[in-house]
């Protein structure tokens, strides 16, 4: 009698292309592909099934490190190839990949379509708010007073927030997450994944080269317990060394401010619990910035709603039913016509 001999499971290593990583010694891109081939492993994702889309960018070798298929596409238009690819097979699960200048300078129309229209996929910005790939030119995520090679004696752009951007499009999962987490990276990648609908995920990447230690203000091991605010849902919003610290709405104004509970008759019931269902409270988080308030981390808004894929899928379905019969040559007929003598 043979008895089947059930498949291995899949490691992290087995995800893993045979390519030669080619990222500057020390860039967060490593930790970055390191942590979504422990989430392949975890979701036990089919290699056959999974598909990483890039644009133009350091970020965008991406696809060429994952052992499942790939696309590296060109300048920005990544999330328009994407949004074809899941169309035409609604069964593939696809990422996209992107740093901040191929996402939301040349590509920001793009990102935002795909984002509006809820396509079923799920979108990877890597931030290090710079140029890398181009040797250092500054992005639309830079600081006023970036000093680069683009603005020598300090840009005076003001930069964009990836995450509000995302909020501002209509998304309906916006998340972050900081390349070097290593525990809590995989956790935002696999939420990503079983959200239904069009997921964005910002994640704090260290530039090496051109921008080292832009992040350190709340990154670093002595600065986070201040600096970064964890949320989760359902979870009372509190950070600091012991957890003493939280946020609140101020009395009498529409905003977040911080507190320490035992101050001023402060208990923790005055602090906000996390909703990631709630618009206007992920709003408020994703403006949040050190060292007035903690940089928010995690799944920040949920809000699940119909995807443009089934939606598509739909009216097709109902055109067969309803026997339709697609002619282009009478499509391009139809309507007023004018003949020209």
């Amino acid at each position: 009698m043979n008895v089947a001999t059930p498949p291995a499971k899949l490691q992290a290593k087995d995800y893993a292309s045979d390519q030669e990583v080619r990222w500057c010694p020390g860039c967060g891109d490593y930790a970055i592909v390191r942590a979504m081939q422990v989430t392949m492993a975890e979701l036990q994702a089919d290699p056959s099934k999974t598909v990483f889309i890039s644009g133009i960018g350091c970020a965008a070798r991406f696809p060429y490190y994952m052992a499942t298929y790939g696309f590296h596409t060109i300048h920005g238009r990544a999330a328009a190839i994407a949004t074809g690819a899941k169309i035409a097979n609604p069964e593939l699960d696809i990422w996209v990949v992107g740093g901040d200048g191929d996402s939301l300078s040349i590509g920001g129309n793009h990102l935002l379509h795909v984002l509006r229209r809820n396509v079923n996929l799920q979108y990877l910005l890597f931030n290090n708010e710079i140029y890398g790939l181009t040797k250092g030119q500054y992005s639309p995520t830079s600081r006023v007073g970036t000093k680069s090679p683009s603005t020598p004696v300090g840009s005076v752009d003001n930069p964009v927030s990836p995450t509000l951007f995302a909020l501002g499009c209509g998304a309906r999962f916006v998340a972050r997450g900081v390349d070097t987490n290593q525990k809590h990276l995989p956790e935002v990648f696999k939420r990503a994944r079983s959200h239904i609908g069009a997921s964005f995920v910002e994640i704090f990447q260290n530039c090496i080269v051109y921008n080292d230690g832009v992040y350190d203000y709340f990154t670093e091991k002595d600065a986070v317990a201040d600096n970064q605010i964890m949320v989760e849902h359902g979870k009372p919003l509190l950070y600091g060394k012991d957890k003493q610290k939280g946020l609140r709405v101020k009395p009498g104004h529409f905003e977040i401010e911080s507190v320490t509970i035992g101050e001023n008759g402060i208990t923790e019931a005055d602090v906000l619990v996390h909703d990631e269902t709630n618009k206007m409270l992920a709003t408020m988080l994703c403006a949040m910035q050190p060292p007035a308030l903690p940089m928010a981390i995690g799944v920040i808004y949920c809000n699940p709603g119909p995807t443009y894929d089934e939606g598509l899928a739909a009216q097709v379905t109902e055109a067969k039913r309803a026997g339709a019969k697609p002619s282009l040559n009478e499509l391009l007929r139809k309507g007023p016509t004018w003949t020209i003598e």
